[in-house]
């Protein structure tokens, strides 16, 4: 029987997939072959496997520290919040249908414990060990009932849980134990062991705290961890964006101020985890409504219901504001659903995304993009072909990334095409992608993850910083890949150091070879 350990938190945003990165790191730096695994999951940011089945970002970030291949058995039921209480629920990699709350719940329980069961067989026929990751809070009593993320996915693996409580919000040692409380007895029995997460000060301070926790529930405290600055891990869900809303640069003149539109269905904005990482950077995040103000360039991400969004953007005011910008000569950038709202109209004839039929878009573009109830979902690798035009140091380069979009965009001018798609998912295809504006710097594509790309990067920022008229200090280095594995090994090395990692392997049924 393959082993495992479920890592379950006391409320969302505890830090449960950076803990669950950090073991996947750790097993794998030992030797141990393991892979990861979340049942049930919500989130607005998804990743693409290689045979084009999406799943949580977490969960692929996680495949990539274990150094394996990311599959739709680790992610089987991902749901997508679309607004208005409805959401595109994913099974195994493939869009299932869009669901209301509670909407023919019967036949939602069956479907997902089906798809959760099968994912759970197929690691283990693959995989000697499981780090399990459950979703929000292990003691919502109301939503008990009706679980698919928590403690019926560890009765389903027969796994023991770590509780994992953040340290840093304050009353961290009370919703432990009335967690355990509010837990079935059963389900209470799973636990064993508690970790802190998050911590700044003196340990000394905390201890008798922890020695009460243990008392109280007689079971053992088996980390503190502390608190890191800069992980670069990708989030799952907008909550980080309230949480952090601007990315700082070095400060002073030299800085370079991109502004992203933090639309209320934003999805997938680790697009822009790379610009993150670049020295002299300032990445800010605005809602619409908010003032656009100086800045060396604006970029409209990935949107779960493009429709509604630029329907947004033009009752705020906002997309006035992006059109003046571009008139002032800032460039623009569109990706994904925002590559679709830069074009003159969003048709939506069979309410795919919503019932709004057509709305206009910001027209920066000469396109007009049709929704479909086909979702599109690639790995993809592609040419730069009009974008030259914006950056020609780029003429010819290949670029990689990954699709997911239920839009199709048509463009009035071919050879105004951005990119030439020539790979989907490993196999060989010629489809442009993209657009280019015939004026001022304005190109959009459904290319996510295309500043993970170096060359691209760079040569986009040195266009800011030229634009700017200032010498560019973009400079080489390491890869926004070498950046990601030096976190998971920073990670899994300060996790290591502060948790019982033995007690831990032997809960997961890992014995010292």
């Amino acid at each position: 029987m393959t082993g495992g350990i479920m890592l379950q938190g006391t409320a969302s945003n505890v830090g449960k997939s950076a803990v669950a990165t950090a073991l996947c790191r750790i097993f794998k730096q030992d030797g141990i072959k393991v892979a990861p695994f979340k049942g049930w999951n919500m989130a607005l940011n998804s990743y693409v496997t290689a045979n084009g089945g999406e799943i949580g970002r977490a969960q692929g970030e996680q495949a990539m520290a274990c150094g394996i291949e990311a599959t739709v058995d680790m992610n089987p039921v991902l749901v997508k919040p679309k607004g208005n209480g409805e959401a595109q629920v994913i099974i195994r990699g493939k869009p299932w249908r869009d669901r209301k709350v509670g909407e023919k719940e019967e036949e939602y329980q069956r479907v997902c414990k089906g798809a959760i069961e099968t994912s759970l067989k197929e690691l283990r026929s693959h995989y000697d060990y499981l780090v399990i990751e459950g979703a929000g809070s292990s003691a919502e009593i109301n939503l008990r009932q009706n679980d698919l993320a928590n403690m019926l996915v560890a009765r389903m693996a027969d796994v023991p849980v770590i509780l994992i409580a953040d340290i840093d919000r304050g009353g961290a040692l009370a919703s432990v134990v009335g967690t355990m409380m509010l837990l079935l007895p059963e389900d209470r029995k799973r636990v064993a062991g508690f970790i802190f997460n998050m911590f700044r000060g003196d340990l000394s301070i905390l201890e008798p705290g922890l020695r009460m926790v243990e008392e109280r529930t007689g079971i053992p405290v088996v980390g503190v961890i502390p608190y890191m600055r800069g992980l670069n891990l990708a989030a799952e869900d907008g909550v980080s964006l309230d949480d952090t809303r601007h990315s700082q640069g070095l400060g002073g003149d030299k800085d370079i101020e991109i502004t992203v539109i933090n639309l209320p269905r934003i999805s997938n904005f680790t697009d822009f985890d790379a610009l993150k990482g670049e020295p002299g950077i300032h990445l800010k995040f605005i809602k619409p409504g908010e003032e656009i103000r100086q800045t060396d360039a604006v970029i409209i991400p990935g949107s779960k219901n493009s429709v509604a969004d630029m329907i947004h953007l033009t009752k705020t005011g906002c997309a006035g504001q992006i059109v003046n910008a571009f008139d002032r000569g800032v460039p623009v950038v569109g990706i994904c659903g925002g590559y679709q709202m830069l074009g003159l109209e969003l048709r939506d004839p069979f309410n795919t995304e919503s019932s709004y039929g057509t709305v206009t878009g910001l027209g920066l573009l000469n396109t007009i993009t049709s929704f479909n109830p086909e979702k599109q979902t690639y790995q993809v690798k592609a040419e730069v072909k009009a974008l030259a035009q914006l950056l020609p140091d780029l003429e010819g380069e290949e670029l990689s990334g990954y699709e997911i979009h239920m839009g199709s965009t048509r463009l009035f001018e071919e050879n105004w095409s951005a990119l030439l798609i020539k790979e989907r998912s490993g196999r060989g295809i010629s489809i442009n992608d993209g657009a280019v504006g015939k004026k001022g710097f304005v190109f959009g594509t459904y290319l996510h993850g295309i500043f993970d790309n170096e060359n691209f990067r760079h040569s986009f920022l040195k266009h800011l910083y030229k634009n700017k008229g200032l010498v560019s200090s973009v400079q080489g280095g390491i890869s926004f890949s070498q950046r990601i594995n030096q976190t998971y090994d920073f990670l899994a090395d300060t996790v290591r150091e502060n948790i019982d990692l033995d007690y831990i392997k032997k809960l997961a049924g890992i014995t010292n070879k």
